[in-house]
């Protein structure tokens, strides 16, 4: 993960210039006892107390300053809260009035300052903004949930030449040595007996990007076992149903699941948490060459299901059904899933909201709140099994696509079918970017149901 323990530090009575939180109701009030320089330099900015706005106002006399920023409120600070301050301040510590702690608006903190700079001649060259903080345990875990989010976001921004099978492999090889874990690679034409599918969409790439599933296990075998499974399609040409351009652009981001799965498990097994921890990462570049797998070709699953290939473009289904399989052989207590899997999720739900399925509603209703208490929204989508019958093919057990209609829901019931049966089973289609930036979230790959999920298994495996 992303260390940013130099960014949040307790508060020793150091030197710091002061943030004042206030809501647009609450600027009034504030100003009738400030004096008349103070209520010049609000006036002057503009400055309304709405989300995300501040001004820097005189403090007492000397060259002192004053920080007062806009909130949506002042009692609770939401994760993205102070994302504006880090950005825009000028390098220096800084601490909330009073004694206000910063809570989950830490991770809005640090991200602020996060950029993926790896290839630019001259990154950023503003020194750190250091908030101060009674409550340091809080803030540590609030880091860790930045530095998670921030590992993301940097592996969906690398470009598929440096994030390829081998690079998701070398990642996971330095989280098992982080946290003494067991790492088991099955790579190149090893997969061919036992994982035939992720052999099948790797195999035209396996020169140059031979594909893999990795494995990694950590924790004690008489604790509940959690399984973390995530697509790493490390770039996705759509095989021989090729992309067009447009469609292709993008494709680096293809290993998004990957990436949560991987920061997932990092934050597991930071924290500790008390699961016998299984991370599968198929790990594949769906290219096109002389060996690459075609429409029409009926595949053998790991599980035994024939499965038709309507299309190569659908291939991050066919690469998780093998792990998930996997997954369910090892009589996991909960299983969960990412992938950026298809465009349907994103016409029906939009960049920010990932589109999660599940068949427990326990489970559902506890993800969901989840996100809403840390400020990671979902959206649930329904296994609805009617439309089954629409990946039903008489050539095969199973086809890989469904049609034009209900792409996402289709895609999770393909899913479903390599899921362990009789298991808790989560699957997020999550879109691992945004178009836009907004504070404390750059425009590029991003984080989406990672925070969540980790609130939830925490609630669920957390002493």
């Amino acid at each position: 993960m992303i260390d940013f323990s130099h960014l949040v530090m307790a508060d020793s009575g150091q030197n710091a210039t002061p943030i004042t939180c206030l809501t647009a109701d609450q600027l009034d009030d504030w100003l009738k006892q400030q004096p008349d320089t103070v209520r010049s330099f609000v006036k002057a900015g503009c400055f309304a107390a709405k989300p995300h706005e501040y001004v820097l106002v005189p403090e007492g006399k000397g060259d002192s300053l004053r920080v007062v920023a806009g909130v949506a409120d002042a009692d609770t600070l939401t994760v993205w809260s102070l994302a504006k301050l880090a950005e825009a301040l000028p390098e220096g510590h800084y601490r909330l009035d009073g004694d206000a702690t910063p809570g989950q608006a830490v991770i809005g903190w640090c991200l602020g300052q996060h950029k993926f700079d790896r290839y630019l001649s001259n990154g950023d060259d503003k020194g750190p903004r250091v908030l101060l903080t009674h409550k340091l345990p809080n803030a540590e875990a609030r880091m860790a949930e930045a530095g998670a989010t921030a590992l993301v976001r940097d592996m969906v921004n690398t470009p598929a030449e440096d994030m390829g099978p081998a690079m998701l492999e070398k990642l996971s090889q330095k989280a098992a040595e982080t946290y003494d874990a067991k790492l088991t690679v099955t790579r190149g034409d090893a997969l061919e007996q036992g994982y035939p599918m992720i052999h099948a969409v790797g195999r035209a790439s396996s020169r140059a990007h031979a594909p893999r599933l990795i494995e990694l296990e950590w924790g004690k075998e008489d604790h509940p076992r959690l399984a973390i499974v995530g697509k790493g399609v490390c770039f996705d040409s759509g095989g021989l149903d090729i992309k067009s351009a447009v469609g292709m652009r993008l494709m680096k981001k293809d290993m998004g699941g990957a990436a949560h799965a991987l920061a997932l498990a990092h934050l597991v097994m930071a924290a500790k948490l008390p699961v016998r921890l299984h991370l599968l990462i198929p790990a594949v570049e769906n290219g096109i060459a002389a060996g690459a797998f075609r429409p029409g070709d009926i595949l053998t699953s790991r599980k035994g299901d024939s499965v038709e290939i309507g299309n190569t473009d659908a291939e991050g289904r066919l690469v998780l059904g093998d792990a998930l399989t996997k997954a369910g052989e090892d009589d996991p207590e909960l299983v969960i899933d990412f992938a950026t899997l298809t465009g349907a999720a994103r016409i029906a739900l939009g960049p920010d909201l990932p589109a999660m399925f599940c068949d427990n509603e326990d489970v559902a209703s506890g993800l969901h709140d989840a996100g809403r208490d840390v400020g990671d929204p979902m959206w649930r989508l329904p296994l609805w099994d009617d439309y089954a019958d629409m990946l039903k093919t008489p050539l095969a057990d199973i086809n890989n696509t469904g049609g034009a209609f209900a792409g996402a829901v289709t895609a999770a019931l393909f899913l479903k079918r390599f899921a362990p049966t009789g298991k808790d089973w989560v699957h997020f289609d999550t879109f691992a970017w945004r178009p836009t930036a907004r504070p404390g979230q750059t425009q590029g790959g991003e984080a989406l149901g990672l925070r969540a999920s980790w609130r939830y298994l925490q609630q669920r495996f957390g002493k």
